[in-house]
């Protein structure tokens, strides 16, 4: 398996060090990390100085920034992680199962950092909706398959939701393959604007957006 890890950032100079660190045992055993900058204008550059093989600048936005890693990426998967998620100590183990199936895209099983009770309970929400659903989102890490990302054009290039979008495509060719280790994202959104109070908006979003309101309106209420 030849894998490229591509990270999206944008002023995550607090964060990127902390994550790329962890993601070395990959760049020993033969994988790449790419990483891609929508115009920070802070330190995120010096803090993944040495820690990536590629740097890239693109136009901002989540998907212009992850479609602008594929295009230069060279592994046979793709794996999108954001800069505040930890994977799993056994994410290369698990990933090469992956690369062994038949599966042609999957995510991993999420839990937000902060140590609160509920926010166990919203991550097995999280996982529960997943597996149900065969949706995921950027949260939980997704992979794909190079060919199968390429086939369906990548990304959409819409501000928010992009996630979603892709998972919906890609759920209409095969479900998607879930591994249960889960990768550990940063809970600050959810402390700082509140756990419940985030939880109904993240459901109302999604909501919106399968009724057909347009990603450029959702994403001004996700950012109020």
């Amino acid at each position: 398996m030849q894998l490229s890890i591509i990270i999206p950032v944008l002023n995550e100079s607090a964060r990127i060090g902390q994550c790329l660190s962890q993601l070395q045992g990959f760049r020993e055993a033969g994988h790449e990390i790419i990483v891609v900058d929508g115009g920070s204008e802070d330190d995120s550059q010096k803090a993944a100085q040495d820690l990536c093989d590629k740097w890239l600048i693109s136009e901002r936005g989540r998907a212009r920034q992850m479609n602008a890693g594929a295009k230069v990426a060279s592994g046979e998967t793709l794996l999108f992680l954001h800069a505040d998620t930890i994977l799993p100590e056994d994410a290369l183990e698990q990933l090469t199962r992956f690369h062994a199936s038949d599966a042609l895209w999957g995510r991993f099983d999420i839990r937000l950092s902060g140590s609160r009770v509920l926010y166990r309970l919203i991550g097995w929400l999280i996982n529960w909706r997943s597996r149900l659903t065969g949706i995921c989102t950027g949260d939980q890490a997704q992979f794909v398959r190079r060919q199968t990302f390429e086939s369906l054009g990548g990304f959409p290039d819409i501000p928010l939701m992009e996630d979603v979008a892709l998972s919906a495509s890609l759920k209409k060719q095969a479900r998607p393959y879930c591994i249960p280790s889960k990768v550990i994202t940063d809970s600050r959104r959810w402390e700082k604007h509140g756990p419940w109070r985030t939880v109904f908006l993240m459901w109302h979003l999604r909501f919106d957006y399968w009724r057909g309101v347009a990603p450029e309106v959702l994403v001004e209420r996700y950012y109020e």
